[in-house]
């Protein structure tokens, strides 16, 4: 009975007050069928678990337009190669100059689509996409096995004037409500989500048009431990929006094991190709 005035209820939810693409912003209708994103289901389906997650705020004319990161990937940074055959392995980038963490991994691919979406996040106020991308980044949390070997899950900080004048830091709404997940969940090992251990101790520039090196050069030294006994001897999960060259999280990275920290690996809800 429950069930059938639930379905109801969204029934008469959807033909009143339709959704709005978070894309395109079409106004479009949910089904009411629509599959559930088990904790099963992610592990072993992830690009159709992310079709259901998308389809949830986006219409269908934008939702298989999102592209899952997928194997082959380099087995460091993460990066999808353009054979769809064979296994994980090292990119040349790696294999040249390791970076400081140990393993990064994203959920879905860069695009002009997706930045569309992020980029209307960070800069144009729409705060509303905050939980279903937070949904996606935690369907790629719960796929790679994260939760099995981490005690931190920190958000790489924004510089405090950039933070007052956009109001919140994206890579900490990505992160907002896991705790909560992993509380009413069975099978999650329980870990700490802290936004106030890593802190960017300086402004720099705007890294998009600057090359590997220069991106590099512009954030040494621009990241600080605030309590370094935090992340002493503890496995923590870096999170940011978007992995371009991985200067950011490589740099932020080396600080936590300056620090003492175990291992750092890195999650990004995109990664650019």
């Amino acid at each position: 009975m429950h069930r059938h005035l639930s379905r109801f209820t969204n029934i008469l939810k959807s033909a009143f007050f339709p959704n709005r693409c978070m894309v395109c912003r079409c106004l479009f209708y949910l089904p009411c069928n629509r599959s559930t994103c088990s904790e099963e289901r992610v592990q072993n389906d992830l690009h159709g678990a992310f079709l259901d997650l998308t389809a949830q705020f986006v219409c269908h004319s934008c939702t298989p337009r999102f592209t899952p990161v997928e194997s082959p990937v380099c087995e460091m940074c993460g990066i999808m190669f353009q054979s769809r055959e064979g296994e994980d392995h090292l990119c040349g980038e790696c294999r040249k100059t390791p970076k400081k963490f140990t393993r990064a991994r994203a959920a879905v691919v860069y695009d002009d689509f997706l930045r569309t979406a992020i980029l209307g996040f960070k800069y144009r106020g729409k705060t509303g996409l905050a939980k279903p991308l937070e949904n996606i980044l935690f369907a790629a949390f719960v796929h790679y096995s994260y939760e099995n070997k981490i005690d931190l899950v920190i958000p790489v900080p924004l510089y405090i004037k950039r933070f007052r004048q956009r109001g919140f830091n994206q890579s900490f709404l990505l992160i907002y409500n896991w705790m909560g997940k992993v509380s009413n969940s069975d099978h999650l090992n329980p870990f700490q989500v802290c936004h106030r251990v890593l802190e960017r101790c300086r402004q720099t520039k705007p890294q998009a048009g600057l090359d590997r090196k220069e991106r590099a050069s512009n954030l040494k030294n621009a990241f600080t431990l605030r309590n370094p006994s935090a992340v002493f001897e503890k496995n923590i999960l870096l999170v940011d929006d978007v992995y371009t060259t991985g200067s950011t999280v490589n740099e932020c990275a080396d600080v936590l094991l300056q620090g003492g920290a175990k291992r750092v690996d890195v999650l990004t809800l995109a990664r650019a190709m």
